[in-house]
């Protein structure tokens, strides 16, 4: 707690020599990741606090870290006893940074920002902000990097490509359907600074963030034009020489810089959401910018039929996985000691044991008891709670396999369980089914379709605060925009061959959390004189907990889902287990009467 304190006094000497009033951190890497390398992890650094999302600014009095409904609980508990105090986003009444600065700062004061680590749209909504209140936005260097000794060094990891057989498509045409895209668009090139854009265009992987098979670099793709800006000790010489031989110019990860220097009268694709303000600045003033949502970005949402079948290949890997591991808990609970942190190694060394397993997708969240009620929930071995012969476990986890990314939750009961938690689980598990079931008009967004996975929990005076759905990646991150299901207004219509998450819940502080999620795919379902209709199919393979269920609250139609569901997980799974844990299985995935 000490060495926060220690930090933030260092930082204010700096902010005083740079004459700010105020240092903001937006906490997130010259490429907009959730999930950053180390030497990026500025807010963690500075707080202690380790959630995947938060912003933090130091005034010469405050600091103070902004965080979601998913983190409030890890805040609250990670950040006691140090100089910051945690404020709410996503609440009534919230206070988001840039009003809090106009509301308690003074006329003429500048407030610092590092350009690299901020996107532009919000340098700009920032500096309208201030420019009302007679404030100044001021660009100065990464303060951080001066007090953070033995700040991590960049990634340097080696980079490799991903085959063909697991792409559907090779590098030369995808770069020729992007460069399309962008045409299309009115632009003539784009620079691609979101990671997980950049792996998928030049269909190459790394392992720079933990969890996310992505390198470090940027790119630039038009017609005529394949740039890739990455740190040349990561390629293969053969590698290297095949991009070349495809005439990709290959330059070192700075080197984006001076080939934007150096551009004409350019027409460049730019997404102001995503580009940090340093980009920007690089770009010419003789070029044109043209506003749009990253080429990659929508053609890596919309999955091919290669990269599903592999998505459909990874959910049998994983869901073997977590029957051993269903499997495993349920002889071993009781008999050796088990907490928290070891039921998450458990789960990542049964996904081990299958082929093609490249990693984890994201830290394992396994909340016990209260713990369930942390959304987002990081334990480690001194501070994760044994689990015992009793109550409900939430565990949520994933994969990375070559074929495709997992994510998945289910809650399970360990012991007895009250009616009231019942009750809670089903009508979880209500919303889950009623979105899965969903046929819906081409247009649709995802806005429109969240109702459909509260309504049971509204119904009765129940909420949760996080999104319902998010994107995910093919061998990519786990969190995939651009498109959502969450109440939030989203711009892109939910279409064929997007792959997402279904995952409502229900948190009850200090007592227990639920939640039921499956990963599903858009698909086409009809056409009538009304026009096209979509809908869903499930990918993800693992039983859910019937003893959770409440029957008295379901319609036959979800009993009917639930029936066939587990019909399907069955047929699915149990050739490819022993016949122990096919009995297990069976009994698991029965028909509910």
């Amino acid at each position: 707690m000490d060495n926060i304190t220690q930090r933030v006094e260092n930082l204010r000497r700096l902010m005083q020599r740079e004459n700010i009033q105020a240092y903001y951190v937006s906490g997130t890497d010259p490429h907009m990741s959730e999930y950053l390398p180390e030497h990026w992890k500025t807010r963690q650094f500075l707080s202690g606090f380790t959630g995947s999302y938060g912003e933090i600014l130091v005034t010469m009095e405050h600091a103070i870290l902004w965080t979601d409904t998913r983190y409030f609980l890890q805040a609250e508990e990670q950040l006691e006893g140090t100089c910051f105090e945690m404020h709410k986003l996503r609440v009534p009444e919230a206070l988001p940074y840039n009003q809090w600065i106009v509301k308690n700062l003074n006329e003429g004061d500048r407030i610092g920002v590092t350009g690299l680590a901020m996107p532009v749209q919000a340098c700009n909504a920032l500096k309208k902000e201030l420019d009302k209140a007679n404030m100044e936005l001021v660009f100065v260097p990464d303060l951080l990097d001066e007090i953070w000794e033995e700040r991590p060094a960049l990634p340097d990891s080696p980079v490799f490509e991903l085959e063909e057989k697991y792409t559907g498509m090779p590098r030369k045409q995808k770069l020729e359907a992007i460069a399309e895209g962008i045409k299309e668009a009115g632009a003539n090139l784009q620079v691609i600074t979101l990671l997980d854009d950049l792996a998928w265009a030049f269909n190459l992987r790394g392992s720079d963030i933990t969890y996310n098979p992505v390198f470090m670099g940027y790119g630039v793709i038009g017609k005529g034009r394949k740039a890739l800006f990455v740190d040349e000790n990561k390629l293969s010489t053969g590698l290297r020489e095949r991009l070349l031989d495809e005439g990709v110019v290959v330059e070192g990860y700075q080197g984006i810089f001076g080939y934007l220097d150096s551009l004409g009268n350019e027409k460049i694709l730019f997404d102001a959401s995503t580009t940090n303000n340093a980009i920007s600045e690089a770009i010419p003033e003789s070029c044109e910018l043209v506003s749009g949502t990253s080429i990659p970005s929508w053609m890596k949402a919309l999955k091919n039929p290669v990269e599903l079948s592999g998505f459909r290949a990874a959910m049998v890997k994983d869901g073997v996985a977590l029957v051993y591991f269903l499997y495993w808990i349920k002889n071993y609970l009781g008999k050796e000691y088990i907490t928290e942190y070891s039921v998450g190694r458990k789960l990542a060394e049964f996904r081990s044991q299958q082929t093609g397993f490249k990693g984890e997708s994201f830290a394992p969240i396994v909340g016990y008891k209260e713990h369930g009620a942390i959304v987002h929930l990081s334990v480690n071995e001194e501070n994760a709670l044994p689990v015992k012969p009793e109550g409900i476990l939430l565990f949520d986890s994933g994969g990375q396999y070559h074929e495709g990314t997992t994510d998945i939750t289910r809650t399970i009961a360990l012991g007895e369980i009250a009616q009231q938690q019942k009750t809670d689980f089903t009508l979880v598990l209500k919303g889950m089914v009623a979105l899965t079931l969903a046929k819906f008009p081409k247009g649709t967004k995802g806005c429109h379709l969240d109702i459909l996975a509260r309504k049971p929990l509204w119904d009765n005076g129940l909420n949760y605060g996080h999104g319902t759905g998010h994107g995910v990646g093919h061998f990519l991150a786990v969190h995939e925009g651009p498109m959502s299901i969450r109440q939030e207004l989203n711009e892109h219509p939910i279409v064929p061959g997007m792959v997402m998450s279904n995952e409502p819940a229900m948190y009850r502080e200090g007592q227990y959390g639920l939640r039921t999620e499956n990963m599903i795919v858009c698909v086409e379902k009809e056409e009538t004189t009304f026009g096209q209709f979509y809908g869903f199919d499930t990918l993800t393979l693992c039983p859910i907990d019937k003893t959770l269920i409440d029957k008295t609250l379901l319609t036959q139609e979800e009993k009917d889902w639930i029936n066939n569901y587990h019909i399907k997980v069955f047929k699915e799974l149990s050739p490819l287990v022993d016949s122990e844990l096919k009995e297990f299985l069976a009994e698991l995935t029965s028909p509910m009467e």
